[in-house]
């Protein structure tokens, strides 16, 4: 089965976001800080859309944040992960024990991690455990898909460091055809709370990139 372009999630993701009454705002910040903007945006959009949820309307106490705790990150158990011992570790994490995201152990010669992230218009990843590195990725597009194939590439390789923590590749998949992807890597001994700051963060990062480069595919995101 083709998979289906980014712009397809980019467009749920916007749906999804609209119903719960969110708008898009821009913000102007030091590139150091952009791992922090992504942390408070979740909190606040999560206040946002429970205080909708309860109430039907947004109160004072919606934009109220939540202090990140990095003090936990560092008290964590230090460990090399395996992909079907993360599995087994996410599965317990509150991002996929409710509504927000699903997660499926793929078993195989290589096993490999399956992530629904619901609350990105049902946006798939694939996580998997090789050697000392842990690998998340999303499908972009196809490079059929793009109409000067030589611009965007140029653009990407300009502009992809402003996405934190992700890079863009092209792969050739299952199917024979050349697909761009977008992924973030880190070490196989990292600390759980930061694998799921990894998954968040690109699930992010493809929404994102797809609105930066939609003038690029053949059939544009609408705005």
């Amino acid at each position: 089965m083709k998979p289906k372009s980014s712009a397809h999630y980019q467009r749920e993701y916007r749906r999804r976001l609209r119903e719960l009454g969110l708008v898009k705002k821009e913000v102007w910040i030091l590139p150091e800080n952009a791992e922090y903007l992504a942390k408070y945006e979740k909190q606040l959009r999560a206040k946002v859309a429970d205080d909708l949820a309860l109430t039907g309307s947004v109160h004072e106490s919606a934009i109220s944040t939540r202090s990140i705790q990095k003090g936990d990150w560092m008290m964590a158990e230090i460990k090399r992960w395996t992909t079907s011992g993360l599995y087994e570790a996410l599965c317990s994490e509150p991002l996929f024990n409710g509504e927000l995201a699903s997660i499926e152990l793929i078993d195989g010669i290589e096993p490999a991690i399956h992530l629904i992230m619901h609350e990105v218009g049902d946006l798939p990843l694939f996580l998997t455990v090789s050697g000392d590195q842990i690998i998340v990725e999303a499908v972009l597009w196809s490079v059929d898909e793009v109409k000067d194939v030589s611009a965007f590439n140029e653009a990407v390789l300009r502009t992809h460091k402003y996405f934190p923590l992700s890079t863009i590749s092209l792969d050739t998949l299952t199917n024979g055809k050349d697909y761009y992807q977008m992924f973030g890597a880190l070490s196989a001994s990292s600390v759980l709370p930061n694998i799921v700051f990894e998954i968040e963060v690109l699930a992010s990062n493809v929404i994102q990139a797809t609105e930066a480069y939609s003038n690029f595919l053949k059939q544009p995101v609408e705005a």
